[in-house]
């Protein structure tokens, strides 16, 4: 719905000639900036931990979190702000990321959290969560991509640079969304932790993959996919 056709009201008349001023219309509702989206996968944690405030990130995630930050902050981009989940390793891993971009605001949010988006297709062996799992995580990972992954608003004037830091699952499902690729192979794709995923949405819509999973700034002995 954010298609300059969606947002204009074809049956409102011009009061002075009776007739519809359609092309200016359509160019005040369009688009004039360009969105990058910047999908930052959260660094290792302790898998071991039970509930969510137990896995927190080990100290090689520490380590990749800082190595993300000065990667981040390296590009010289006047970043708008950091969104990420609301889960302890999205949380941490924000903490670290941002100690290089001061003056970032920060947003916590639950719609970013980890889950099932949808069945896969081919179907794996080792990941099969119950069938309501994916009702429950993937309407609300869904309403993540519908509500954040979109052209700018016609208000906006300038390009934005955006940092969403989250989880692989949410990431390969949003990229798929975002490039209409069938949804179904989100699991197909692999995100190292740290990793930095960048998506650039134009004002009339359409999206490009500029990097996907990208951990080229780390040394290979600090990459993990855990």
């Amino acid at each position: 719905r954010r298609e300059p056709l969606a947002l204009i009201n074809l049956k409102k008349k011009n009061d002075e000639t009776g007739e519809e001023e359609l092309a200016a219309r359509l160019d005040h509702c369009k688009a004039k900036a360009t969105r990058h989206i910047f999908l930052i996968r959260h660094s290792q944690y302790n898998l071991d931990g039970r509930a969510d405030k137990d896995r927190t990130l080990t100290p090689l995630g520490r380590e990749q979190a800082e190595l993300t930050g000065r990667r981040l902050a390296s590009l010289g981009l006047k970043f708008d702000q950091i969104i990420h989940s609301s889960m302890t390793r999205a949380t941490e891993t924000t903490e670290i990321i941002s100690k290089y971009l001061p003056g970032v605001r920060k947003i916590s949010t639950d719609l970013l959290r980890e889950g099932a988006p949808i069945e896969p297709a081919p179907p794996v062996s080792h990941w099969k969560p119950e069938a309501v799992q994916y009702y429950e995580d993937g309407a609300r990972i869904e309403a993540a991509f519908r509500n954040f992954i979109h052209r700018a608003d016609v208000k906006q004037e300038e390009d934005s640079y955006e940092i969403f830091v989250c989880h692989a699952n949410v990431i390969r499902y949003i990229v798929c969304r975002a490039l209409q690729f069938p949804p179904e192979g989100w699991l197909r794709m692999s995100l190292n932790n740290g990793s930095i995923t960048h998506l650039v949405i134009r004002p009339n819509g359409r999206v490009a993959l500029r990097a996907l999973g990208d951990t080229g700034f780390m040394p290979p002995d600090k990459i993990t996919r855990t």
